[in-house]
């Protein structure tokens, strides 16, 4: 009896202990969720105003917008605490704006549907969403709708129409080189499709009519020819079938735009030198870098090379390109959300803004959604995803900011799904990012993706103590000497990291596209070198 009571004692010690040890933990845990709370973005609905006419007073109707928690908390606004399983929320903040016509409001509902309100990805709602802003010249729902339309997704697929509304939402006029030669491609592209199509019907339809003929002598001679005269009639309706697709397809191929043939522009080709700039009169705005990297972890394997690319990146962008260069180096998840959350205080309307990230990426798939993560210094091991920071939180927080233009190049794992967007139509080994280029993408938002790779792990050390894509990455932004604009970049390194990674026993190929729900409004992203600046 006294051994038990022994045991007995020593374990209300050994309790009373453990909960001395690991209270102020909970504690800190509470005070860590709280805050990675607070710097959420949320739909938030703001309170009513109280106006005066004539000595009269009366309350506006509240007002939908999207900010921190904690900014709506001190505004006094509603909203539903994050959950990026449930749009529903979201939507009701929004819907009411909507149905008044308000374009903003209609694509922040055209996105949620997108998104998956409800759990699950509504396209033809969204279509319905995206239409109405576009007609009002909504820019960034003429471009979510022409994703839609360049994917098939709640319509049926026509690459045409996704480049005419990329076309409107780019200001482009109907008859500018730049439209007219991705169209004219295009449409010929379509035009020899139907045209296999309607010659292989031609041939099916003319050996059917032959197996016809065949069959209409044998009966003819037939003393019984019932069954023939069966075979015969389902042959005639099956080329009745086809004839009726061939006309469907000859309609489709008279309806597909015809092009003059598009001139050499004088301009093409020509390098943006300072003095054409100075003669066209381009002012880019001020430039800031948020340059992060993780390489030692508390919980997960260290890495080799993110810390050295990070600040060999910095360099170069400050150094050369006059970037404001912030860096973030072994950083937890409330440094890093902290960090990306502070941005909005910094930049106006015309700002640039680079997101840089290295280190390790993870991703958890919830039935037919991929989600992909940044992971901090104090990450979990998975499938512990609490102090992950989420793609959605990155998305979210872009969708708020001042900055006209901004490129997120994330080397990472997985980095791709940052954006489930597609690539550009426009861009293309012969493209000419000349000054027409410039001028018509510079007054546009922009929200750009630049990932080392898709949906996959990706190489962290080359060899030299720097990952495949750093390394081509600082190689062309030293060697570029004049306006380099962000789809530029990529086509000029894209190959170079398959080939090195090929070498290596990997396939990795990075991918560059728009950020959907984050404003993009088909804008896009220049390096400036100092060398050129106009002084």
């Amino acid at each position: 009896m006294k051994y038990f009571a022994r045991i007995h004692l020593s374990s209300a010690l050994l309790g009373a202990t453990f909960a001395l040890l690991i209270s102020p933990l909970s504690i800190a845990a509470k005070d860590m969720q709280a805050k990675i709370a607070e710097l959420q973005v949320v739909d938030c609905l703001l309170p009513g105003q109280t106006r005066m006419i004539g000595g009269r007073a009366y309350i506006t109707p509240r007002r939908p917008t999207k900010t921190t928690a904690a900014d709506c908390q001190i505004r006094g606004g509603e909203y539903v605490a994050y959950d990026r399983a449930d749009y529903k929320t979201a939507l009701n903040v929004w819907i009411a704006a909507a149905e008044a016509g308000d374009a903003t409001a209609q694509v922040n509902v055209g996105e949620i549907f997108e998104q998956g309100a409800g759990g699950e990805a509504n396209y033809p709602a969204a279509v319905i969403w995206y239409k109405k802003a576009a007609e009002q010249g909504n820019a960034r729902a003429q471009f979510n709708l022409g994703t839609l339309y360049e994917q098939g997704k709640g319509v049926e697929k026509n690459q045409l129409e996704a480049l005419n509304l990329y076309r409107k939402a780019w200001g482009l006029p109907e008859d500018s080189v730049m439209f007219q030669s991705a169209a004219a491609t295009e449409s010929e592209a379509q035009r020899k499709a139907l045209e296999k199509t309607i010659k292989r019907k031609d041939t099916q339809i003319k050996a059917l009519n032959s197996q016809i003929d065949t069959l209409a002598k044998e009966l003819s001679a037939s003393a019984n020819g019932t069954e023939l005269s069966d075979e015969l009639a389902s042959l005639r309706e099956l080329v009745k079938e086809l004839q009726d697709d061939k006309k469907s397809s000859e309609t489709s191929m008279q309806k597909i735009a015809k092009y003059r043939s598009v001139a050499t522009d004088p301009k093409a080709g020509l390098p943006l030198t300072a003095q054409n700039l100075s003669a066209e009169g381009i002012t880019f705005g001020k430039y800031y870098a948020l340059v992060i990297a993780n390489q030692h972890y508390s919980l997960l394997d260290d890495l080799i090379s993110p810390i050295n690319d990070a600040q060999k990146i910095a360099d170069v962008l400050s150094k050369k390109y006059g970037f404001s260069v912030q860096t973030l180096f072994n950083a937890d998840n409330i440094e890093i959300m902290q960090a990306i959350n502070n941005l909005n205080e910094k930049l106006t309307d015309n700002d640039n803004l680079v997101i840089y990230y290295a280190g390790h990426g993870n991703r958890i798939a919830a039935g037919d959604y991929t989600s992909g993560y940044w992971l901090p210094s104090n990450a979990e091991p998975p499938p512990k995803d609490t102090f992950w920071v989420a793609n959605e939180f990155v998305t979210r927080h872009l969708s708020r900011l001042n900055a006209k233009r901004v490129l997120v190049i994330s080397d990472s794992c997985y980095a791709g799904l940052l954006s489930d967007a597609p690539g550009y139509l426009f861009t293309s080994n012969n493209a000419n990012f000349d000054f027409d280029y410039v001028r018509y993408k510079l007054p546009k938002a922009s929200r750009l993706l630049l990932s080392s790779g898709g949906d996959q792990p990706i190489l962290d050390n080359a060899g030299n103590g720097q990952s495949v894509f750093s390394n081509a990455l600082l190689a062309e932004l030293d060697a570029n000497d004049s306006v380099l604009s962000s789809p530029e970049l990529f086509l000029r390194l894209r190959n170079k990291v398959a080939i090195a990674s090929q070498k290596l026993g990997l396939d990795q190929t990075p991918e560059f596209k728009a950020i959907k729900g984050a404003g993009h409004e088909v804008g896009d992203f220049f390096f400036v070198p100092k060398a050129i600046w106009k002084q």
